[in-house]
């Protein structure tokens, strides 16, 4: 588990269950690898306070997508969200 994980898996479990928060700082920490490999524990902290939400899931995907806004690079966040591409998205293997 990477530094970014394990603090943020901390921050998460004050507002989620354990598992809940280990997930979405796992998913954190696989966005930062794949493309932001600066991003920091605090930017991600700010922007889920930010967030316009109350439950935690949500407000945890509206950062994942305000994270990918900020990225060029990242063209779908669906993949880093709590339930992934959730169960009525289109299969994200077919066509590559």
């Amino acid at each position: 588990m990477s530094d970014l994980s394990e603090t943020l898996a901390a921050a998460f479990a004050e507002a989620t269950d354990e598992e809940i928060a280990q997930t979405a700082a796992e998913n954190i920490a696989d966005f930062a690898e794949e493309y932001d490999e600066d991003l920091t524990s605090d930017r991600v902290t700010d922007l889920l306070a930010d967030a316009p939400y109350d439950d935690f899931g949500r407000r945890f995907n509206w950062v994942i997508g305000e994270l990918a806004a900020e990225n060029e690079d990242c063209t779908d966040s669906r993949a880093f969200r709590i339930d992934g591409f959730g169960e009525l998205a289109a299969d994200p293997d077919i066509g590559t």
